[in-house]
């Protein structure tokens, strides 16, 4: 019985045993199923979060995509790497933040494309403290600078004359190699840059696609208009120190500076005469050759100078744009009204060099003159 009674103990121990394993089982697979839960949610949690913040990058994540589906491994090929993708994506969101939104250029920089969009909003950041005038580049505001200071850094070899920048001495550079590569099919005129012969082509064009906005008055170049709008607002930044009169431009003051020096570069190729302006002597020697380029676009009547033409084409027009400021007549140039306000005014500015008799115009006083040649000649 004692036998009994402790082998029935020892098989209550045992499936007691057994029955609380199986509890510590079951316990513990709970737990471990309610920790697998709450990791679960969390993690969830966590890609929510995530997803959050890639939707705020929404055109990135699309970038990417794209590239990994470009990328997509394909049956035979090697798994492309993740980094390798990455590396991808990186590239084109870079190319991507140095390319222009208005105009679609692409820069190696986005220091680059920052000067380039001064183009697109029109600023000008330097300011020179001599004149006020802007720049959109450092470099071109040290160069303006030089107007000022004289300053000619750049000298050309060949016969030691100076400049204020490397393209000009560049352009003064083929006087010497005589090549001018870009000729105008319409003429055979030739130029030394392709920007020059595109400007010249406006002339046979007489395309004039830069309007003032004050006068109206439209320019075949964006330089002109820019020039021409000086006179509305007064700028004259460039003085003369021989006798203080101011221009609107660099080349006027030279220009006039040749008064004072009495200085004529210009020779004509035929005869001996001299000028002080190259287009002064251009238009000279069309005298030699008979060149009449500027055709009245009324009739075949042709011109040495262009503004012989338009004031020829008033007549197909019947154009007078100058109105006289002390009665209603009108004229079709500006030297008329003037002579003809003189009888006006009583001024008369053309005095004879024999007598002290004075004439409001040159004609007169020539007519005049001949008197006294004719008593010359009889004396």
């Amino acid at each position: 019985m004692a036998f009994i009674k402790e082998e029935t103990e020892d098989m209550k121990i045992d499936f007691i045993k057994e029955e609380t394993e199986d509890i510590k089982i079951v316990l513990i697979k709970e737990e471990t199923e309610d920790l697998t839960i709450e990791e679960t949610f969390r993690v969830k949690h966590e890609d929510t979060e995530e997803q959050t913040e890639l939707m705020e990058v929404k055109e990135e994540s699309e970038e990417q995509s794209e590239v990994e589906e470009e990328h997509h491994d394909k049956p035979g090929e090697k798994p492309l790497n993740r980094s390798m993708t990455k590396n991808t994506f990186l590239k084109k969101t870079a190319k991507k933040s140095t390319t222009c939104t208005q105009c679609g250029k692409t820069f190696s920089t986005k220091q680059h494309l920052e000067v380039h969009m001064r183009i697109h909003t029109g600023e000008k950041p330097f300011t020179c403290h001599q004149c006020g005038k802007s720049f959109k580049q450092k470099g071109h505001l040290k160069e303006h600078m030089r107007v000022h200071s004289g300053e000619k850094p750049h000298t050309c070899d060949q016969c030691g004359k100076s400049f204020t920048t490397k393209q000009c001495l560049e352009i003064h550079s083929a006087v010497h190699t005589g090549e001018k590569q870009f000729a105008c099919n319409e003429c055979g005129k030739t130029f030394l840059w392709a920007s020059n012969l595109k400007k010249h082509l406006t002339v046979h064009t007489k395309e004039k696609p830069h309007s003032c906005s004050v006068c109206g008055k439209s320019f075949s170049r964006l330089y002109s208009l820019q020039e021409h709008e000086k006179i509305h607002t007064g700028v004259r930044e460039y003085m003369c120190f021989e006798c203080e009169k101011t221009f609107t431009t660099a080349n006027s003051l030279k220009q006039h500076q040749r008064i004072h020096t009495g200085e004529k570069p210009h020779k004509c190729s035929h005869c001996d005469k001299r000028f002080s302006q190259s287009t002064h002597l251009k238009t000279h020697e069309r005298i030699h050759t008979g060149e009449k380029p500027h055709k009245c676009s009324y009739c075949e009547k042709r011109f040495s100078v262009s503004s012989d033409m338009k004031t020829h084409e008033m007549i197909h027009t019947g154009e007078k744009p100058y109105k006289c400021s002390y009665c209603d007549k009108r004229f079709s140039l500006s030297s008329y009204v003037k002579t003809h306000e003189r009888i006006h005014t009583g001024e008369k500015p053309h005095k004879c060099s024999q007598c002290d008799k004075r004439f409001n115009k040159s004609s007169s006083l020539k007519r005049h003159e001949r008197i006294h040649n004719r008593e010359a000649t009889y004396v």
